[in-house]
């Protein structure tokens, strides 16, 4: 619901067919399984040890000498296979419904609304027609009182048609329409025969009835070509992230490179080096490096004019050296933030497949310490720590886009915080812990506030 209220201004008035909607609908329920997905498992594992333990199922198997870790073992290997499918779903069938997706939507979103004339309203979709009814019949075809402008001429508003009624019908099979006028007049205005007549014909003609077709292709759907989207980041799988993130470093390189071969030519000593001269260069009277201490000293050598000229000479030079390195410093920027939102989608791929074992490790215990099943304190405490689980990512995931932390750390973070969050559980479970009894709580601060006789 939230994805179709977030595009339902591109949805309406296009005249979509059921089966457009179907597959909109279909590929946008694909980027609700890394979420839907996680909380599932969650739930799911609540439940099912917390109906065991309510049902003192659990009491029984270990009063068998079965353990916790024994009793959680099928349900884990479940749990393993569930995530190995969450991996392949995110490396392979997730870019492709994204893909498919985007396409769509962009299709969509470009096609324009169907012919549907309001009343009092001018209608422009039509390519070279405004046009404009009072009022219509209650069939919803017939028109009274229209109004047509036709500016196909590219002149304006020189030709405009009138009519007392009308109506419209709308051939969908060969994406036609015919616009059928009665009792009405035209008004057109010539142009000049000479460039230079300031006089303007104009003619009026009356009708008893006027046909005119309109062609209506522009607004039927049109389906762009999918590979003007492969490139995106969301639609690439495992290898093609690692090849682009590759690309990347490579034209990072070649920035690098093209600075130093533009600022090379500027530092011609830079090649040689001063201190590489065995001996003074003498021209005229003046050695060159020895006789002078610093650039001073050397510019006093040159006349005023000289020394103007060098200097706009330099400064001209560093300005040019500045503007291409600030150029090449965004530029990096840039390919700097391009690897890691690469970077954060290849992270992606995994922390789905881990993040349905952590919640797993957080729910199976949980469930055999509330010993509870149903829907009531499962799903109380699955929304507990999913929301913990998805604020989590979101901040890391915001924070690592932003560059404010590493991409490895933003994607990973809600695994490192509910990790030690489950192997506690786990640990509390194995050894019968009553984590959330409260009588316990109660009895142990009983004990800590002095009994007064």
């Amino acid at each position: 619901m939230q994805f179709l209220w977030k595009y339902v201004d591109d949805l309406i008035g296009k005249g979509l067919s059921g089966w457009i909607l179907a597959q909109l609908i279909f590929y946008a329920s694909a980027q609700l399984v890394p979420m839907a997905l996680p909380l599932a498992v969650l739930l799911s594992s609540i439940m099912t040890l917390g109906d065991l333990g309510e049902h003192m199922e659990l009491t029984a198997a270990k009063s068998a000498g079965i353990s916790l870790m024994r009793i959680m073992l099928p349900v884990f290997i479940t749990v393993v296979f569930i995530s190995i499918f969450a991996f392949f779903f995110s490396n392979n069938l997730l870019p492709i419904a994204n893909l498919k997706r985007n396409v769509l939507i962009y299709d969509i979103q470009h096609q324009k609304p169907t012919v549907a004339i309001k009343e009092g309203i001018f209608f422009n979709e039509i390519d070279g027609f405004s046009l404009r009814v009072t009022k219509k019949g209650e069939d919803g075809q017939t028109l009274y009182n229209m109004l047509v402008y036709d500016h196909t001429s590219g002149q304006g508003d020189d030709h405009i048609i009138t009519a007392q009624k009308g109506n419209m019908i709308q051939d969908e099979r060969h994406m036609a329409l015919t616009l059928h006028l009665e009792n009405g007049d035209q008004y057109k205005e010539l142009q000049p025969k000479k460039p230079d007549q300031q006089n303007y014909e104009m003619y009026h003609t009356s009708f008893k009835s006027w046909d005119k077709k309109f062609d209506l292709t522009k607004f039927k759907l049109s389906r762009t070509d999918e590979t003007f989207f492969k490139d995106m980041k969301q639609m690439m799988n495992l290898p093609q992230l690692l090849h682009q993130i590759d690309t990347i470093g490579i034209d990072k390189k070649n920035l690098v490179n093209s600075l130093h071969n533009y600022v090379v030519p500027y530092y011609g000593y830079s090649r040689t080096g001063l201190d590489t001269l065995k001996a003074p260069i003498k021209i005229g009277n003046v050695n060159f490096p020895t006789d002078f201490r610093n650039t001073a000293d050397m510019l006093r050598t040159f006349t005023k004019s000289e020394q103007n000229m060098i200097m706009e000479r330099a400064l001209t030079q560093a300005r040019n050296i500045k503007n291409y390195a600030n150029i090449v410093v965004k530029q990096m920027d840039f390919k700097d933030a391009d690897i890691v939102k690469h970077t954060i989608e290849v992270y992606r791929k995994f922390t789905l497949s881990m993040a349905c074992i952590v919640l797993f490790l957080i729910g199976a215990p949980l469930g055999s310490i509330i010993r509870k099943g149903g829907l009531g304190w499962p799903l109380f405490y699955s929304i507990i720590f999913f929301i913990i689980y998805h604020v989590t990512s979101i901040i890391g995931e915001k924070t690592a886009d932003k560059m404010v932390i590493t991409a490895f750390t933003g994607m990973w973070m809600a695994t490192f915080v509910l990790t030690p969050i489950g192997i506690f559980l786990t640990y509390k479970a194995a050894n019968d812990s009553k984590l959330f009894d409260l009588d316990s709580y109660r009895r142990f601060f009983v004990r800590l506030i002095p009994v007064r006789k």
